[in-house]
């Protein structure tokens, strides 16, 4: 049974999530338990754009009302943090973890020069660049290439989605895209799949690539699968799509599997029109699923070892539109969550709306400071290998 490379790529979703297969996800078969104080990074994606300033409110600010009248969150209904700040009354549970000191929020990350495209600012967010400069690799992809070039048992990336992100692609090793375990799983079993495996035959070197990931996403499809079943979690999470995800994410932390990094993803925020109800909606999401997770995590005494981190690819504007919403801006202020933080609250300054570019807030931190502290700090990682340069390193973790 000789298939061409034209035939190969119709077999459909399994050979496409298949191309997403890292090389060395076959050396992982054999049983590797996950050593005590394992550092697990888990990142939150906020796409479209989130309005940080309705995230976490300057509620003492006359600039930040007068700026939106009607968008604004008044100061009564805010979730009062500290004198100076208040967070969306959607984010109750991200409240209870400020309190316990289990949240830090840096405010004003971005990058010199920034890019309004969603397209583009993503980008250059998953792929650490500068905003002048295109790379096709991510930086989660590099620290794969990095730590896994010559492992005998390399670690890996997950991400809960259908479609790796460029944040994952490294040059020679790549984090690995599914849904979900099970039907990766339930996929890889179908006779169609064995058949066309066992029926490889020398052919040109692309069909040639393409039925070597497939033959390893068959093999590495039921090690994923067995062990998300090892440790099955009692905690209800809410039947949403993050809801889901994150006890997919959490059911693997749980388990012997050696993952270092998640990636997940939740929107959009893209929210021009009717920004109240649309971020309400997305916060309160966010919200029940994050509070599911910690709790979990907790539970199970791995709270301490995991590290969450919430990112956007661009805030938005500090003036309101004439459509109940906001439109694309630069700096933000990014989540970190976790049992192990070395810095609790409010990490810096709030942003300041006195001194705009072009009515846009201007970025105090750079991101890739974050990711180079999360590199060094938190996964043990060559930050300046990786990112190509050294950057401050940060107190956080």
């Amino acid at each position: 049974m000789l298939i061409k490379r034209k035939e190969f790529l119709q077999i459909g979703s399994l050979a496409s999530a298949s191309l997403m297969m890292p090389k060395f996800l076959k050396a992982l078969e054999k049983k590797t338990l996950v050593p005590p104080g394992n550092k697990v990074l888990v990142v939150l994606q906020l796409s479209g754009g989130n309005d940080g300033l309705n995230t976490v409110i300057p509620i003492r600010n006359d600039i930040y009302y007068k700026s939106r009248p009607k968008l604004g969150i008044e100061r009564d209904k805010a979730l009062q943090l500290t004198e100076e700040a208040g967070i969306n009354p959607a984010l109750s549970y991200f409240k209870s973890l400020f309190d316990e000191g289990n949240l830090g929020i840096m405010n004003s990350v971005g990058y010199p020069n920034p890019d309004r495209s969603h397209f583009r600012s993503m980008d250059i967010w998953q792929s650490a660049s500068n905003s002048d400069q295109y790379l096709n690799t991510g930086w989660l992809g590099r620290y794969l290439d990095a730590q896994c070039n010559g492992c005998e048992k390399p670690t890996q990336a997950l991400e809960i989605d259908d479609v790796l992100s460029l944040a994952l692609k490294g040059e020679n090793i790549k984090g690995l895209a599914l849904r979900d375990p099970k039907r990766l799983f339930n996929s890889s079993n179908e006779r169609y799949f064995k058949e066309i495996n066992a029926a490889h035959e020398e052919e040109e070197p692309i069909a040639d690539y393409l039925y070597k990931t497939l033959s390893e996403t068959l093999s590495s499809a039921d090690y994923i699968y067995e062990e998300s079943r090892q440790h099955p979690s009692s905690q209800t999470y809410p039947a949403t799509e993050l809801g889901k995800n994150l006890q997919t994410i959490s059911s693997l932390i749980l388990s012997d599997i050696n993952t270092k990094v998640y990636y997940v993803s939740l929107g959009s925020f893209d929210t021009h029109v009717n920004q109240e109800n649309q971020q309400k909606r997305l916060f309160t999401e966010l919200n029940d699923a994050v509070s599911a997770f910690v709790t979990d995590l907790k539970k199970n005494n791995r709270f301490q070892d995991v590290a969450m981190i919430t990112f956007s690819e661009f805030g938005r504007r500090v003036v309101q539109n004439a459509s109940g919403g906001t439109d694309h801006g630069t700096a933000n202020n990014m989540f970190f969550i976790g049992g192990g933080l070395k810095q609790k609250g409010l990490l810096n300054a709030m942003p300041d709306l006195n001194n705009l570019k072009e009515g846009d807030l201007i970025h105090k931190v750079d991101f890739k400071s974050v990711y180079a502290t999360l590199l060094h700090n938190w996964l043990g990682a060559d930050d300046e290998k990786i990112l190509g340069k050294r950057y401050d390193l940060l107190d956080f973790v």
